[in-house]
């Protein structure tokens, strides 16, 4: 599995990344590595709840909706890993971690996608600000994502909030920006569960 950075100062990554980019023109634009995401399990028991909640894919700006791993310096000025990506665009590989972190907790009837014909109780409607290895100080995964819950029966907002998670990388390579990244996700995905557990 190739790593990017490895040795190198910040300065080095961006320009490595940005040199990948610039040569996906030339050459395969395939990458050699793809990542996932983790969904946490060990949420706490509690009481169910008999309703149904629907799980639209995150928005997202440009620079986060892409399969990309983002680098994000001063600016913000965003670069990506070369040869590496997620597994799916990032909006859609957040929906999927979202969507099974609820199913874990075996709390709620039901959990589901837009188009599965669910007679839907609430929407929990997410916006990706953050999802990178920031490089602006030291290395660390930044995950920020702006929650709303809106009961489906009325259209009205029952809750809102904004979730937000740093984790220290250690290092500038792929691997450790992406576990930096899963263990800040995971922080985020929990605290979803929780809030989403306590409002329907």
């Amino acid at each position: 599995m190739d790593e990017v950075g490895k040795g190198l100062g910040r300065r080095s990554l961006l320009a490595l990344a940005g040199v990948g980019l610039l040569l996906g023109g030339c050459a395969s634009t395939a990458p050699s590595a793809l990542y996932g995401l983790t969904a946490p399990d060990d949420i706490a028991d509690g009481r169910s709840r008999p309703v149904q909640v629907l799980v639209p894919a995150p928005r997202a700006l440009k620079a986060l909706d892409t399969g990309n791993i983002a680098v994000v310096d001063k600016g913000p000025a965003y670069s990506y890993f070369p040869q590496a990506a997620w597994a799916d665009t990032l909006p859609n590989v957040v929906q999927a971690k979202l969507v099974q972190t609820l199913e874990n907790t075996g709390r709620l009837r039901g959990v589901g996608l837009p188009g599965e014909g669910l007679l839907i109780d609430f929407q929990l409607q997410t916006d990706l600000r953050s999802f990178e290895l920031n490089i602006d100080g030291p290395d660390r995964a930044v995950v920020e994502i702006a929650a709303k819950l809106i009961n489906d029966r009325n259209g009205r907002t029952v809750a809102s909030r904004v979730f937000t998670a740093v984790v220290p990388a250690g290092g500038t390579t792929v691997d450790r920006a992406v576990a930096a990244m899963n263990r800040a996700a995971d922080q985020v995905f929990r605290e979803i569960a929780v809030w989403v557990l306590d409002k329907v």
